[in-house]
């Protein structure tokens, strides 16, 4: 069970990460619906930022979990992934104005919470 969780965690940090990069950097672009200026560099840069890091740090979770799933027990590895939780939270609640970011990475530590707590 607690290897399920745990690629379960990751395997959700990716998808959500490469589908808020798809759906708001992405399509955001494709459209055009912002006027090009500071503004629309720093909307396309936090949230490219912020999505590629959950993709990369979903994949690397995925990778890890694979190759020596005994590594993630370990208390460094579980304070980093509940570390980088908290962030994206924090990047969330403190730059987007919309809620799915915040959901969907609230829900990555409650899964990541329940893989660390059946260990």
């Amino acid at each position: 069970m607690h290897l399920v969780l745990l690629y379960g965690a990751y395997g959700w940090l990716a998808l959500i990460g490469g589908m808020h990069f798809t759906i708001d950097v992405g399509a955001q672009y494709i459209r055009g619906g912002r006027t090009p200026g500071p503004e629309t560099t720093l909307y396309f840069g936090l949230n490219s930022a912020f999505a590629l890091g959950q993709v990369a740090f979903g994949l690397l979770g995925i990778w890890l979990a694979w190759k020596n799933p005994t590594l993630l027990d370990q208390p460094p590895v579980m304070a980093l992934s509940l570390l980088a939780c908290l962030g994206w939270l924090a990047i969330a609640f403190g730059t987007m104005e919309y809620w799915e970011p915040k959901a969907t990475t609230g829900l990555f530590g409650l899964i990541l919470l329940a893989a660390f707590s059946t260990r």
